[in-house]
């Protein structure tokens, strides 16, 4: 299929997709009212809001329930061609009626729900490395099966097999280019000098109030995070512990929630952080709160991000959640 590069067009393209998948679907004569989306198209028929989720779907369904709220639906019918187990799963944690869709050429099939991933734990050989990152000044971290080190909510660190030698080792550097490059440069030297080296530096730009840097605008949900482990009191939490994610990350470059629990006056509270305007955090802190088990849930995120249609998403949550500013 030729790749749309005009996003005019593609944003026709996408209108005139949706419009078809729903006459086949409902039959008869439909009068639609087309309305804009930045990640598809979207449309109402009658009381019903129908949202077709093209560009990155898994992170969609909070931009499509927003859609549906602003125009007073009564209904969200959310159809994509990828994702859609995850859009089923988190959907149902929504007083809105929502119906999933998976396009299957000019058909459109229920969603098949699928299960939160499980969390696969780190081999006992990589665990071994802990102390090394924790002397350097570096914070352990798990996230499916994968031990790391971060500063400040940077990862730093990574415990990795060698591919040719299935050797472990821990290879310094912020992402998988940095740390092949830090490799090459210095792979004489020990790892722990190399290490407490790079977290001096990198401790220099992260730490709260630290001037303008690239290095803290990258992972500024996992900044304010590590701020909060801190500080619990910012949150009225006697402590706070960082937790896997519900799904794992992909790389480290794009803005993703993070999870801690907190407990707060004796009970304990999922807490997802979030930094830029993300309408789709609330449906991750969904899927969150089923990961950990503790049905208290809010969301904590600059002061300028918590805008007004985030606040109408989390109160369709049930139970409700919370969204806190910091």
């Amino acid at each position: 299929m030729e790749r749309v590069n005009d996003p005019a067009r593609l944003a026709r393209l996408n209108a005139v997709k949706l419009q078809a998948l729903v006459r086949d679907h409902v039959g008869g004569e439909q009068t639609f009212e087309l309305g804009e989306l930045s990640a598809g198209a979207a449309l109402l028929n009658g009381p019903d809001a129908w949202v077709l989720l093209a560009d990155r779907p898994e992170r969609g369904l909070g931009g499509a329930i927003g859609w549906a709220v602003r125009r007073g639906a009564e209904r969200l019918h959310v159809v994509a061609d990828t994702a859609t187990g995850t859009l089923a799963r988190r959907a149902r944690g929504f007083s809105l009626p929502i119906e999933v869709w998976h396009a299957d050429g000019r058909s459109l099939l229920p969603a098949v729900r699928e299960p939160l991933p499980i969390s696969e734990q780190a081999q006992d050989r990589h665990r071994e490395l802990v102390p090394v990152m924790v002397v350097a000044g570096a914070v352990p971290h798990e996230e499916f099966g994968v031990v790391s080190g971060e500063v400040w909510g940077l990862e730093v660190c990574r415990v990795v097999d060698d591919p040719h030698t299935g050797a472990v080792r821990l290879e310094v550097g912020i992402g998988a280019h940095d740390r092949e490059a830090f490799q090459l440069l210095h792979g004489d030297r020990p790892t722990a000098d190399a290490l407490a080296e790079v977290v001096r530096a990198v401790g220099v730009h992260r730490r709260p109030g630290a001037t303008g840097h690239p290095l803290n605008r990258l992972a500024a949900e996992r900044a304010l995070r590590a701020k909060v482990i801190a500080e619990p009191s910012l949150l009225g939490a006697a402590a706070a512990r960082a937790v896997p994610p519900p799904v794992p990350r992909l790389n480290l470059k794009d803005p993703v929630p993070c999870v801690a629990v907190a407990t707060i006056e004796g009970d304990d509270a999922t807490v997802v952080f979030s930094s830029g305007v993300d309408l789709d955090v609330v449906p991750f802190a969904v899927d969150a709160r089923a990961a950990t088990g503790v049905e208290r849930c809010m969301v904590v995120m600059p002061s300028r991000d918590a805008i007004d249609i985030q606040l109408r998403i989390a109160a369709l949550a049930v139970p409700p959640i919370e969204i806190v500013s910091l």
